[in-house]
């Protein structure tokens, strides 16, 4: 028996916004990062709160910690909040959901809603039970993955996505093409999950370009955002793999954002997982003819399997160059000295790591070591 979970509401499109005024006589937490309340965007999500008592936590940081979900859930306490709401990027909403998920453990079970308002597209995390929370003291990053923690209600505005800048536009989007891979070749991919994730390719891989280079690019904007939102019911389903794994332990270890790990480590991983280093191995490569189908259904020539997984390496090599994204570790300033330092962490965390579980091909240490090896350099 296969189980589909679709367990937020959504609401997109023009008024979007207007969702929220369904709420009244509520105590609300609105959990969001300091440009956007000191910006005014969080205003617009004010308006529409009127008779409710609402409180304003300004000081999400990226790449939320141990530490900032107790901040958080002591503040959710202080104002007895029964309604969270996340206004942000993946850290806000993950945050919000982290603290829903010691609030529902702490008091039996689930007593406080949560609508999540991404401002970036994204993470996908407005409708997935997952969320990803750092130990600063350790270099780790754990995700935790529990059905409380689901948002009950997500708005897909792309107004409050005009303002990203281009290179923060194309870390999220690389975010939400790696999402959209790693179900589509997940070992617990389904017809289901994969047709989600066909249709959100096509979207991101039309649109992230228009985006990053016009920001005001509405249409694209909007239909990024959905390519976000179908990535996130679709891994919500399927799971991910061993690029998120690796991108972890680049973020806990070297504080490089989530979405350029992700954007760095794919072209790596599609070579692995397509069994590129095995003679013959592609032939018995499930992962190599999905991602062949892929380069198709994003409208490239069908090339056969061999030449159409090298094709859509290098069209993702390509569109990295043509957003001046980062494609080695060296050029985000890490030293030698530093990489080799974490390199073992690193692979032991990645082999440890839930995401792992889902890995159409599985992973051994030196693996790992050598797509971390192959990414100091960017080769």
């Amino acid at each position: 028996m296969t189980e589909l979970k679709i367990m937020s509401d959504v609401c997109f499109g023009e008024n979007s916004l207007e969702a929220l005024s369904r709420y009244k006589n509520r105590n609300i937490v609105i959990y969001t990062d300091p440009f956007l309340a000191e910006s005014g965007m969080v205003n617009a999500v004010l308006e529409k709160l009127d008779g409710n008592s609402c409180h304003i936590y300004t000081k999400i940081a990226p790449d939320p910690s141990i530490e900032q979900v107790g901040e958080c859930y002591k503040f959710a306490k202080e104002h007895n909040a029964d309604l969270f709401i996340a206004f942000g990027g993946g850290s806000a909403i993950d945050t919000a959901k982290a603290v829903l998920y010691v609030d529902a453990d702490v008091s039996g079970g689930k007593n406080i809603e949560l609508v999540a308002i991404p401002t970036t597209a994204g993470t996908g995390s407005e409708v997935t039970d997952f969320s990803v929370i750092s130990d600063t003291e350790n270099g780790v990053k754990y995700p935790i993955v529990d059905k409380k923690m689901a948002p009950d209600l997500a708005i897909l505005c792309a107004e409050f996505t005009v303002s990203v800048p281009p290179k923060v536009t194309a870390a999220t989007g690389m975010d939400v093409i790696t999402h959209l891979l790693e179900a589509y070749v997940s070992n617990s991919a389904n017809i289901i999950t994969d047709s989600v994730a066909e249709k959100g390719l096509a979207l991101a891989f039309d649109n992230i370009y228009k985006a990053y280079k016009e920001g005001t690019d509405i249409a694209a904007r909007d239909n990024m955002l959905m390519a976000s939102y179908l990535a996130g019911v679709a891994f919500n389903n399927a799971g991910l793999g061993i690029t998120h794994s690796i991108a972890h332990g680049l973020g806990a270890n070297f504080h490089i954002s989530h979405g350029l790990a992700n954007a760095m480590v794919l072209p790596h991983v599609i070579a692995f997982n397509s069994c590129l280093d095995v003679p013959f191995g592609m032939d018995k490569s499930v992962a190599a003819q999905k991602y062949a189908t892929a380069y198709s259904k994003i409208g490239c020539e069908d090339m056969g399997t061999r030449l159409s997984v090298m094709g859509l390496i290098k069209k993702i090599n390509e569109m990295l160059r043509l957003m001046k994204v980062p494609v080695s570790l060296s050029e985000c300033g890490v030293s030698r000295e530093a990489f080799e330092q974490a390199k073992p962490i690193i692979v032991k965390s990645a082999l440890a790591d839930v995401c792992t579980t889902y890995n159409p091909r599985v992973p051994e240490a030196k693996n790992i070591e050598n797509i971390l090896d192959r990414l100091y350099n960017g080769m």
